[in-house]
């Protein structure tokens, strides 16, 4: 039970990518008219704190000197900068909350849309629940870094070279000593990097396997409570609970190495520069021409000194953890589709007949093992193919070539003489509806549920094809008939009743090809009569594929495709194919109705 437990960790990233971190940055491209009025709104708040120093220490220059008339004009005057710096500040908060708000919305929509686009093999090889952390956690880990670290790290960075200039000019060899102590914190950030990036990449990959494991626990609650396995999952559960918890506690406390050592070194400069300045001064208070007043204001700004150091740390940690979750997002972002249009002037598929030729087809899953061994066969439009054979013949590989969520990879499949590699997916998927064995009802009403892929159908639309299918009677006696709302996944409904409701969505379509993958493996017998009819008139004039291991709902079949060992074993009618002394189809037949009669 390791795999539950761990949900395959994932392996750490490649080192600081400045190339990821610029990518990232593309998204604040079109607000470059807020960052540069936020950056002046910070600038003028940056120089009216730096303001209140100097006048601080000019007034005790004044009351040493007895010019008590300039007190009250500097009092005024940091008054002034105090409401100017706070409106500023203010005005700065506004403006970049909704310019880094709408860059995250940008990069969460461009995230989604990349996942829709991908392939089926990249969600059979990932948990739902690890990609969901990576649209929500990771791209919200990001919100402090657009909001607020890019602007506040540019004007930190101004604001300490007009500290220290300012400092230079008041006394340059007591400004030294106060920036000694900088080549210690120097050192401190380079042997702390490496540890916190990769602590807080370990705290990504703990939430997400939590994440995981939560998402397939509720997925497989039925089952978990049939065989009572509540308590082991709840050890599981505690057990990644407290992985996150102790990567958590350790990657912070590597974080937290930061702030007492700017602390010890804010003290140690401090001590220095008074001791310093008091040799300065001298006994006479003006030797080397170091007065009070200027000491008290290089202390006062070394104070404030420290303040966009701080800062600095703080957005260092930040980007090393937000490092993490760039890496998680665009580890997604540059992940290619497996089926995809190969050029972007690729033509449109015309309306289509439904003749589909399968020409010399191989397909595999990975190289090493062949799922489909040279197929070759032609459907005529209107013709209705039935596919049976064993499990893992290669039924449902042949119907996914056909909608092409895989592409084969050798011969070709073309519709209507059409490649189908060769013109959009999106024009070859409109003209088709698929019904797979694993029914999905999605939130909402019913009648959201089969207009699903028409948006544009009428609610006559609706009913008629429910009507058709047999449907529409169960539908009518709901609370609310086609507005009754659904939970997730359908869990009202039974197995049977969101199998009849996916059909309906199917067929209401109208495509020129139909595919039910097992679509009635879950329909009773009964229920299974009551559709025969109504199967018979739809499937007229559709190319439709159909794929069901109880072989009575394909005796009407135009023809009857035996699928064995990645192959075409027989082809022909039910009556044709029972003829064949010995035939697959007929032992399939007749070891179904062995059992049956058993």
């Amino acid at each position: 039970m390791a795999r539950l437990r761990n949900l395959d960790d994932e392996v750490l990233e490649r080192p600081f990518d400045k190339r990821l971190f610029l990518r990232m940055l593309k998204y604040l491209k079109p607000y470059k008219k807020q960052m540069v009025v936020s950056f002046i709104l910070m600038l003028v708040v940056s120089g009216a704190s730096l303001t209140n120093p100097y006048l601080f220490s000019r007034a005790v220059g004044a009351l040493t000197d007895g010019n008590y008339g300039v007190i009250p004009y500097l009092f005024a005057g940091t008054v002034l900068s105090v409401i100017v710096g706070s409106f500023c500040l203010r005005m700065r908060i506004r403006t970049m909350n909704v310019a880094g708000r709408k860059a995250i919305a940008a990069l969460r929509q461009d995230l989604f849309n990349h996942i829709q686009s991908l392939s089926l093999p990249f969600f059979d090889n990932r948990s739902a629940g690890k990609i969901m952390v990576r649209v929500i956690n990771d791209v919200n880990r990001l919100n402090d870094l657009f909001t607020n670290g890019i602007i506040n790290v540019l004007v930190d960075c101004l604001t300490l070279f007009l500290l220290v200039g300012i400092m230079f000019a008041l006394h340059w060899k007591l400004t030294l000593v106060a920036l000694c102590s900088l080549v210690i914190l120097g050192i401190i950030i380079m042997l702390l990097r490496r540890r916190m990036r990769r602590a807080w990449q370990i705290v990504r990959i703990k939430t997400a396997t939590m994440h995981g494991y939560l998402h397939e626990s509720l997925a497989g609650m039925r089952v978990t409570q049939t065989f009572v396995r509540e308590k082991r999952n709840k050890e599981l559960f505690d057990e990644t609970n407290l992985d996150i918890k102790n990567s958590w506690l350790k990657a912070v406390g590597i974080n937290n190495l930061f702030w007492p050592s700017i602390d010890i070194l804010s003290a140690l400069g401090t001590a220095g520069v008074y001791v310093a300045g008091l040799i300065f001064m001298g006994p006479a208070g003006s030797v080397d021409g170091l007065v009070l007043a200027d000491l008290l204001a290089i202390l006062w700004y070394l104070g404030r000194f420290w303040e966009p150091i701080n800062n600095l740390s703080t957005f260092y940690n930040d980007i090393l953890a937000a490092m993490a979750s760039i890496e998680r997002i665009y580890e997604i972002m540059d992940t290619k589709p497996l089926v995809f249009d190969l050029r972007d002037d690729m033509p449109r598929l015309p309306p289509i007949e439904g003749r589909i030729e399968f020409d010399h087809v191989h397909f595999s899953y990975d190289t090493k093992q062949p799922v489909l061994k040279d197929v070759s066969f032609a459907v005529r439009p209107g013709q209705t193919i039935a596919l049976v054979g064993p499990t893992g013949a290669g039924k449902s590989t042949i119907v996914n070539l056909v909608s092409r969520f895989y592409d084969v990879t050798g011969g070709a499949l073309r519709i209507d003489g059409h490649d189908v590699r060769e013109v959009q997916l999106n024009s070859l998927r409109r003209q088709m509806s698929v019904m797979l064995q694993d029914s999905f009802i999605f939130s909402g009403t019913i009648l959201d549920n089969i207009r699903y892929g028409r948006l544009d159908a009428s609610e006559e639309d609706v009913i008629e094809v429910c009507k058709a299918v047999r449907v529409h009677d169960f539908i009518m006696s709901l609370p609310r008939g086609y507005r009754t709302e659904m939970g997730e996944r359908g869990a009202s409904l039974s197995t049977g009743q969101k199998q009849l409701v996916s059909f309906a969505r199917a067929l209401l379509n109208d495509p020129r090809i139909l595919i039910l993958d097992e679509a009635t493996s879950s329909i009773d017998t009964r229920t299974e009569m009551l559709i025969q009819e109504a199967l018979g008139v739809l499937l007229k004039g559709r190319t439709s594929f159909v794929i069901a291991h109880r072989l009575s709902t394909i005796r009407r079949a135009d023809r009857i495709l035996v699928v064995q060992d990645g192959g075409i074993a027989e082809s022909g009618t039910h009556d044709e194919l029972m003829k064949i002394p010995g035939g697959q189809y007929r032992t399939l037949v007749e070891s179904q109705y062995s059992y049956m009669e058993d």
